[in-house]
């Protein structure tokens, strides 16, 4: 069937109700909104769902949520009575539709015989993956877009480690999709009336403080400069309670809020593109943070599950650190402070995916840790963990990805902005109190161990156009291998699809060139983007950055000449 028979099938099916029919009618001849509606089915990879709101197979609606929904209970449903009982827990954001998403997935594992534990309230990306676990739930759903834009909205299968589903799971919960092509076959009953019949329960808020006083017990070091002044934006996110909260109670006296952006908004309106990578988000916070000369500012992401962070230099002015920065930052914080506390362990391990910094490699070289290297996504971060709690063998100490994730210890399962703000937040106090600031520390750590300069680079390529470019940028790449990039030969290439490196295949392809640099080409698994990662050492800070834009100015233009 093709997207226009798509289409007309929703058009005229009198079980889609008026609101939506309507809605397809405004389009009726507008071929191209039809064809970016109805080319394709929002695919269920590890990542879930992810895309934008709106009436459509390709869009995020009550519709797809139900089929969504529907296909993962039939994978609770095959462990049995057991998993039935264990039920799942549900969380939601404060995006478009996020509240309304997770009653109809509640109203639907509830009709299929599964108990469903949910918050009445919107909660963070972590704090899903910390119920879970409390709660011993078997399985877990997060609806949130985390940093896309404001026109999208998404949706995370969590397992019963906390942990976000690996592909094969991700693999059977399509598959069982394809069975729901007829929506009038979708189980569901009213959320209201799983209350009442006592399938649906709303958490006991004690979890939340249980989950407050875990993250309290990361402290690593007490004597630090509790005067620092930070100024916190959770971007009109979930954040705003329990980052706050977190740091009163920690003892920090002069946290700072910017009021136009502490309250929820799905429209993100004082900042347009909630994601806090891109430094243009901290705008308001800088000039907070000018009023008050603050030292640190923290911004978390929409589902509070990432944390960026600006560091006032020695000009007044703030510069924006990359996740990288932070991840060898916080990397070695730990790992200095576990060492002269004496609780270093012996098998401990730091875990990074393969597009971020090698700066953490010789780091916790440094201190006999090993690092494990995995592919994109705190899933797979936390498999390692997973795979050390069932081996009994191995302790995760950190886990750290460049898009602005990271997480200490393990009771969270994913990347956890509340705890992470912390952290950061104490770092800089200890620093502090020691005469330097977060800069300062870097610049030791790159005379140590060589200067690092990683950049991501997103190429926006929305629609069906642009999947089949990317989809073309690959083949041809892969085709046609790049041999050689401002003079470096390339030495070695991994091919993530194909190679066998004891990872799941992944369409990823990284260049190690013969200095040791390295670049990454990956198509973006959530948003309609192709990635260029790179990592370039050199002596020096000025040679680094400037090797690294000539390698990734000749890697654009080989992507460029593709048709």
């Amino acid at each position: 069937m093709n997207y226009k028979e798509t289409y007309e099938k929703w058009l005229n099916n009198d079980f889609f109700d008026e609101a939506t029919r309507e809605e397809l009618r405004l389009i009726r001849d507008n071929e191209e909104e039809i064809e970016d509606r109805f080319y394709q089915e929002l695919a269920f990879g590890t990542a879930g769902l992810r895309g934008k709101l709106g009436v459509g197979t390709n869009r995020m609606n009550d519709y797809t949520v139900a089929k969504a929904s529907q296909a993962f209970a039939d994978t609770i449903n095959e462990g049995g009575d057991e998993a039935r009982d264990r039920g799942v827990t549900i969380c939601y954001d404060v995006r478009h539709k996020s509240e309304d998403f997770a009653k109809i997935a509640a109203g639907v594992f509830a009709a299929n015989g599964i108990k469903v534990y949910i918050y009445d309230e919107i909660q963070p990306t972590p704090v899903c993956s910390y119920t879970i676990r409390k709660l011993n739930s078997y399985a877990g759903v997060m609806i949130t877009a985390s940093h896309n834009p404001r026109e999208y909205n998404g949706y995370k299968a969590y397992g019963s480690d906390g942990s976000q589903i690996l592909e094969a799971t991700a693999v059977k919960i399509q598959d069982y999709m394809k069975e729901y092509d007829d929506y009038s076959k979708i189980k569901r009953i009213e959320f209201n009336d799983g209350v009442e019949k006592g399938i649906i329960k709303y958490v006991d808020p004690k979890v939340i403080e249980d989950y407050i006083k875990e993250v309290l017990d990361c402290t690593i070091n007490e004597d630090i400069d509790k005067n620092v002044k930070i100024v916190y934006t959770p971007l009109n996110g979930c954040g705003n309670k329990l980052v706050r909260k977190i740091l009163e109670k920690r003892g920090f006296k002069n946290i700072y809020i910017v009021e136009e952006q502490e309250n929820p908004d799905p429209d993100f309106t004082t900042v347009g593109y909630p994601n806090p990578e891109d430094p243009k988000a901290f705008r308001l916070s800088e000039e907070l943070g000018k009023k008050k000369e603050a030292e640190l500012l923290l911004a978390t992401d929409p589902d509070s599950d990432r944390c960026a962070v600006e560091v006032r230099n020695n000009k007044g002015e703030y510069e924006f650190l990359t996740g990288n920065k932070i991840g060898s930052l916080l990397a070695n914080y730990i790992l200095t402070a576990l060492k002269e506390n004496s609780e270093l362990p012996s098998d401990g391990a730091i875990v990074k995916t393969i597009v971020s910094t090698d700066l953490v490699n010789p780091i916790a070289n440094s201190f006999g840790v090993d690092v494990y290297e995995v592919l994109t996504g705190f899933k797979n971060i936390y498999e390692i963990a997973n795979e050390f709690e069932r081996n009994g063998k191995g302790t995760f100490i950190f886990g750290f990805e460049e898009s602005i994730g990271y997480n200490y210890k393990d009771f969270v399962r994913d990347k956890d902005a509340v705890n992470s703000a912390m952290l950061i937040s104490e770092m800089t106090a200890y620093y502090k109190k020691k005469g330097k600031s977060l800069l300062d520390v870097l610049e030791e750590i790159y005379e140590k161990f060589g200067f690092y300069a990683n950049e991501v680079q997103s190429i926006v390529l929305e629609g069906l156009d642009g999947a089949n470019k990317i989809k073309r940028i690959m083949e041809s790449i892969r085709t046609n291998p790049i041999k050689e990039v401002c003079n470096l030969k390339v030495k070695n290439i991994i091919d993530y699809q194909n190679d066998k490196t004891g990872l799941s295949k992944s369409n990823v392809l990284k260049y190690y060139l013969e200095d040791d640099s390295w670049f990454v080409l990956r198509p973006s698994g959530t948003e309609p983007k192709i990635k260029l990662y790179l990592n370039v050492i050199d002596e020096t800070k000025d040679k680094a950055i400037s090797k690294k834009d000539k390698i990734k100015d000749e890697v654009n233009k080989i992507i460029n000449k593709v048709e």
